[in-house]
């Protein structure tokens, strides 16, 4: 066996054993490309359709790669034409400028209808619900303003209702996904901004802080719990029921770089979430004012009163 046979088929073996190892570390779950609501399932539907029209490019790249190396290639006896004084072909300009131009254009499109889309509720002949999202060292804060009750480390939502999650943090810079419900959205302090989720059926589904804050980052994760109304309206009666009442000082303590397990309490201190976001800027994003006004729950416009008279 030549040198030059023996290298190629070495190389070719190391390319697939490094991409075997590291495909090993997905587990054999693609949460993104399983959704389980009509966020995840836009957002998948908008992930199919880059990859189609990037392969519409990318294919044809590496066929022609192939092509040309073997139809080129300095080798003795090569008959393949050589035309060192060769300028331009305006065919071939109008393909390879003329194709991305359409395809950026058919994907520009798209993702800003989808974007906008994003920017509503999932359904609307569903009365929606907020909650207030905090992000913390090294914790997640949620509080409900429609039910009075506040939790850390776990969220449980009606299944088939959508939810308006308020987000902001208290801390360094984060970002709240859950990956089969939808896309990340930014937690920053002093702005609150909004993320439209929805869970089609009952089920525990993985959240994360998806941007890096610090030695605690690996332990910001959390499930959000949906469950029909019913038992979503007994839960937050039992939280009422038996958990403690979040003080100020109890939140100063969460403030504090930690650790913790799951907690519930029973209410928290009337517009913690407003004062969290005002005392680092307090600034509201148009589009979230507009929502709650429209759409929440007269408990809810509640919490947008106590939220204006803050600023």
């Amino acid at each position: 066996m030549k040198l030059r046979t023996l290298l190629s088929r070495m190389k070719w073996f190391f390319t697939v054993a490094l991409a075997t190892v590291m495909l090993t570390g997905c587990n054999g779950q693609f949460v993104v490309l399983d959704p389980k609501g009509p966020v995840g399932k836009q957002e998948l539907d908008l992930i199919i359709l880059s990859t189609v029209l990037t392969l519409i490019v990318i294919i044809p790249v590496l066929i022609m790669l192939w092509i040309f190396v073997a139809k080129y290639r300095d080798k003795p006896g090569n008959k393949a034409p050589y035309k060192p004084e060769w300028e331009d072909n305006k065919t071939l300009e109008i393909i390879w400028w003329g194709i991305p131009i359409v395809i950026i254009g058919i994907l520009g499109v798209y993702t800003a209808k989808t974007t906008f889309a994003l920017t509503k509720p999932p359904v609307q002949n569903v009365a929606p619900i907020t909650i207030q999202v905090t992000s913390l060292d090294w914790k997640w804060l949620f509080q409900y303003p429609g039910q009075k009750i506040a939790t850390v480390n776990y969220v449980e939502i009606p299944a088939g209702v959508p939810v308006n999650f308020v987000l902001t943090s208290d801390a360094p810079v984060n970002s709240f996904w859950v990956p089969q419900l939808g896309g990340q959205e930014y937690t920053m302090p002093g702005m609150a901004l909004t993320l439209w989720l929805q869970a089609d059926k009952p089920g525990s589904y993985l959240g994360m802080g998806a941007n890096f804050t610090g030695e605690g980052f690996a332990h910001m994760r959390f499930h959000v719990i949906a469950k029909p109304q019913s038992d979503f309206n007994a839960w937050v009666n039992h939280v009422k029921q038996t958990a403690p009442a979040l003080t100020k000082a109890g939140y100063q303590n969460l403030t504090q770089p930690s650790v913790t397990d799951q907690m519930s309490f029973s209410s928290y201190p009337d517009g913690l979430f407003e004062a969290t976001v005002n005392k680092n800027g307090g600034i509201y994003m148009p589009m979230q004012q507009g929502n709650m006004k429209k759409e929440d729950t007269p408990a809810d416009n509640n919490a947008m009163k106590n939220m204006k008279m803050g600023q």
